[in-house]
C-alpha cells in the first residue's frame, strides 16, 4: 500500500544522511579553494546539448498590465548551471562551485527526476585529466559519510576501449551499418524515430543498453575521449580521428558525472549552435536563442578551464543501496 503523497519520498534518516552529504560536499570545494556561487536558474540561454531538453517557462498567464516583465519573452529552467558559471569564469572568477537544483524535461525513471540537485564545479587552468582525479577524491569522500569505501585508484577506459572491450566494434570509425549488425544481433529493440544515418544516436543505442552495464562493475570508471560529435561544450583534441575531451564517471553501470576540458573558442561555439539550430529545424522544433551570453562571454574571453557536473541524488542513492532515485529525495515528481 503506497503512503499517502503528502509524506516525503525519502525516510527521515535518509534526509539526515542528505544533509551530511551536502555539507560534505561544500566542506570538500571550500578546503580546496573554491567560491560557492549562485546563479540564476532562470535563463534566456538554453543548453545545445541534443540529448536534453529543457522546460520553458513564459509570462503568458499574467493579467494585462499587472507585470512588468515581457508576457512573450521565454526564459528556461536550466539543465546545469554550466551557462552562467562560465560567465562568471570569463568575469574573472578561478574556481567556483555551485550545487542547486537543475531541471530536465521528460526525464523519469528509477535513476531519472525531472527536477535534481547538481554539484558543478570549475577551474581555470584545470584539464580534464586532472578534473578526473579531483572527482575521484570526491566521491570517495562523500562515500564515506554512508560508512562505504570504494577501491583506488578508480579505472580510466577510453571510449574507444569500452566499446571494443565488449562490442569488438571501433567506435569512431566503424559505420552506421556495422552499428545496425550489433544491434542486430543483440536483438536490440530500435525506436522507429531513430533514423538509419543518426550515428550519434547508434552509438548511444549500443553505450545505453550493451556497454553501460558493463561499467564501473568492480570499481568505479571513467570513460573519457569521447567521439567528436558528442561534445556539446568541450573541446576537441586532433587526431585521426579527432576526439572532444569530455569524461563520465561509472559505478555499478550508473553514469554519476559528466565533465569537460572546455570550449573556449567562440567562433566554434558559434558553429555548434548553427548546427544543432539545424538539427532541430529539420526535426521541427525550434532554434536555439540567437542573442546567447554564453557566446558574448566567449567573445570576451573564456580561460582555458575544466570543469564537471555530479549528479548529486545519483551519489547518494548509490552510496546507500537504494533502488530508486525517489528513496533519497525529499519529494519525488509525482509528490511534488
Amino acid at each position: 500500500m503506497q503512503p499517502p503523497d503528502f509524506l516525503p519520498s525519502a525516510t527521515l534518516d535518509m534526509l539526515a544522511l542528505r544533509a551530511r552529504f551536502l555539507a560534505g560536499a561544500r566542506r570538500f570545494f571550500d578546503e580546496r579553494g573554491y567560491i560557492e556561487v549562485d546563479t540564476p536558474l532562470l535563463s534566456s540561454d538554453r543548453v545545445i546539448d541534443p540529448n536534453l531538453e529543457p522546460f520553458a517557462v513564459t509570462n503568458a498567464d499574467a493579467p494585462m498590465g499587472q507585470s512588468t516583465i515581457s508576457t512573450t519573452e521565454r526564459h528556461y529552467l536550466q539543465t546545469s548551471t554550466e551557462f552562467c558559471m562560465k560567465r562568471l569564469l570569463a568575469a574573472g572568477a578561478v574556481a567556483i562551485y555551485q550545487l542547486c537544483h537543475v531541471f530536465r524535461a521528460a526525464e523519469r525513471s528509477e535513476r531519472h527526476n525531472p527536477e535534481f540537485t547538481m554539484l558543478e564545479w570549475y577551474r581555470v587552468g584545470a584539464t580534464h585529466l586532472e578534473q578526473m582525479a579531483e572527482t575521484e577524491e570526491l566521491i570517495c569522500v562523500l562515500f564515506s559519510l554512508a560508512g562505504q569505501s570504494l577501491p583506488r585508484p578508480f579505472l580510466r577506459t577510453t571510449y574507444q576501449e569500452a566499446f571494443e572491450r565488449t562490442l569488438q566494434i571501433d567506435p569512431l570509425r566503424a559505420p552506421c551499418s556495422a552499428l545496425h549488425s550489433v544491434a542486430r544481433r543483440h536483438g536490440l529493440v530500435v525506436p522507429d524515430s531513430l533514423a538509419l544515418t543518426d550515428r550519434d544516436g547508434w552509438l548511444n543505442l549500443l553505450l545505453a543498453f550493451l556497454v553501460e552495464p558493463r561499467l564501473g562493475v568492480d570499481r568505479p570508471e571513467f570513460i573519457f575521449d569521447y567521439p567528436a560529435s558528442q561534445g556539446a561544450l568541450a573541446r576537441l583534441r586532433t587526431g585521426e580521428p579527432p576526439v572532444a575531451e569530455r569524461f563520465e564517471l561509472y559505478l555499478r553501470g550508473v553514469e554519476l558525472c559528466n565533465g569537460y576540458h572546455e570550449l573556449t573558442d567562440p567562433v566554434e561555439l558559434k558553429q555548434r549552435i548553427a548546427c544543432e539550430s539545424l538539427r532541430r529545424n529539420q526535426e521541427g522544433q525550434s532554434a536555439l536563442p540567437t542573442d546567447s551570453r554564453l557566446l558574448a562571454a566567449m567573445d570576451h574571453g573564456l580561460p582555458p578551464c575544466a570543469g564537471n557536473a555530479v549528479g548529486f541524488d545519483r551519489v547518494l542513492m548509490l552510496a546507500t543501496g537504494s533502488r530508486s532515485i525517489d528513496q533519497v529525495l525529499p519529494f519525488a515528481w509525482e509528490r511534488a
